[in-house]
């Protein structure tokens, strides 16, 4: 072995001793990942580099403290694909007593090793929420929908810590795919965790819910714990199986660390908020129409810039209809061409009207935290904006009408002296504390006062002011 091999190989040594948990004799490290909240691109994020923290230090086991109302259906999978391929035991834990891990929180319940509550919880309602209007003709329920109305064995009977009757499931295609798909995915989740499948597939078809204690009984759960301490204490010396190898759990003594969001995760939940990623995207919109109209100033178009992308990345981890996005970009068209265009406020009323329906079906679905953009945040935007568009609008009509105070158009109609007699056509004329090369047809005298006609180049045509005239003055 070479002198650098061996180098190598003692400061690797030196920095798995150094790692946390890894040190022999010492307690077995508990990494919590608490997560408060719907479940969005941010909270993905936090709780994905969490069970990498997790196991990069060797932890003995990873807590996913949950308390949450569901969220979108990406960023779950996200968070079910790191636990899945975890190579530390994630035990997922509905807390504190009075918390929730509804819709998507209970298929991240079922992918965890190991499943347990705290008193006075519950979990279910995994119905997947369509984007969209309801079909015409209201929702009716599913036929044939298998045996997700059939209680498993050893279930109970329907009644039992669920609701009796079945949730209305729309006729539509795009909402049966959807239901099956969501069926399917924690099916295949509770047969990899050995956990009830059918309760699993009724909780999607029919929205059931379940309370701690009538989960455990029914074998959805694993355990109830108090809190962490006392989850520490019920899974010490339990079995659980981890990529496919069976690990026995020791934690005793452990040593518990929490984890908390640091920037990314914070930054990413509140451009991720559909009011923020809407106000990004008008932000981003009048930037660039400002830098446009006015080339040069940099600023409004620097700001713009970031502001669209940040917008638009937040709308790609959205569920947005681009339908909307569309009709708000046609509302702020319409609405700036009418300061061009003289069409007596149509396309600035229609712009208005577009623009608020546009921002209305920006975003528009059951799923907590994205039930769309609120009308405190839309109604203002789309009376400043009219506002503003309407005050330039009449400024411009108002500038139209006024006379032309510069340029060559300025100068016909006004009235100059004539500096010397002339028998011919040329002249020269005294205008605007300036001299003029003039053409007249007819004669001019001195001192005599003329009026300009038009104006061809650097020539002006002038005509005298009155027939008579002004006499010549006196020599000095």
């Amino acid at each position: 072995m070479t002198p650098l091999s061996i180098l190598r190989s003692l400061l690797f040594t030196a920095l798995l001793a150094a790692t946390p948990g890894f040190a022999a004799g010492g307690p077995p490290l508990v990494v919590v990942i608490a997560v408060d909240g719907a479940i969005s691109p941010g909270s993905a994020d936090y709780i994905v580099r969490g069970l990498k923290t997790a196991a990069a230090q060797g932890a003995e086991l990873a807590v996913l403290e949950m308390d949450t109302p569901g969220g979108l259906d990406t960023s779950m999978r996200q968070i079910i694909k790191q636990i899945i391929a975890s190579p530390v035991p994630v035990a997922g834990f509905v807390a504190p007593d009075g918390a929730r891990a509804a819709s998507a929180g209970t298929y991240i319940l079922y992918a965890c090793h190991i499943a347990a509550m705290a008193p006075a919880t519950n979990l279910g309602a995994a119905t997947p929420i369509m984007i969209g209007l309801t079909p015409p003709g209201g929702a009716q329920p599913e036929p044939g929908s298998g045996n997700a109305g059939s209680p498993a064995k050893g279930e109970p009977e329907k009644g039992r810590g669920a609701a009796p009757e079945q949730a209305p499931v729309p006729t539509s295609t795009e909402a049966r795919k959807s239901i099956n798909d969501a069926s399917a995915y924690i099916r295949s989740l509770a047969q990899l965790r050995g956990r009830n499948a059918a309760w699993g597939e009724r909780a999607v078809r029919e929205a059931v819910s379940l309370t701690s204690s009538e989960a455990l009984q029914n074998h959805v759960i694993d355990l109830v714990a108090t809190g962490v301490p006392d989850l520490l204490r019920k899974l010490d010396g339990r079995k659980v199986s981890v990529l496919g190898a069976m690990r026995t759990l020791n934690l005793k003594d452990a040593r518990i660390e929490r984890l908390h969001p640091d920037w990314r995760s914070r930054m990413l939940s509140v451009i991720a908020d559909p009011s923020v990623a809407y106000l990004l995207m008008l932000a981003g919109i009048f930037g660039l129409f400002f830098e446009f109209s006015n080339p040069g100033f940099v600023l409004p178009g620097v700001i713009g810039a970031i502001s669209l992308l940040l917008a638009l990345f937040a709308f790609q981890m959205m569920p947005v209809n681009y339908v909307g996005v569309a009709l708000i970009l046609l509302g702020i068209a319409f609405m700036i061409a009418e300061v061009y265009i003289s069409s007596f406020g149509v396309l600035g009323v229609g712009g208005i009207a577009a623009f608020v329906i546009g921002s209305v079906m920006l975003m528009h679905t059951d799923i907590p935290g994205y039930g769309g953009v609120p009308w405190s945040i839309i109604a203002p935007f789309a009376l400043i904006t009219a506002l503003f568009i309407f005050v330039v609008a009449g400024m411009a009509l108002k500038a139209r009408g006024r006379p032309v105070t510069s340029g060559s158009e300025e100068m016909t109609g006004l009235v100059g002296t004539v500096l010397q007699d002339t028998d011919g056509t040329a002249a020269v004329v005294h205008l605007h504390g300036e001299n003029w090369s003039a053409h007249c047809s007819r004669p001019l005298r001195r001192g005599q006062k003329v009026k300009v006609t038009a104006i061809d180049g650097l020539v002006l045509e002038v005509e005298p002011e009155s027939e008579e005239g002004t006499p010549p003055a006196a020599a000095s």
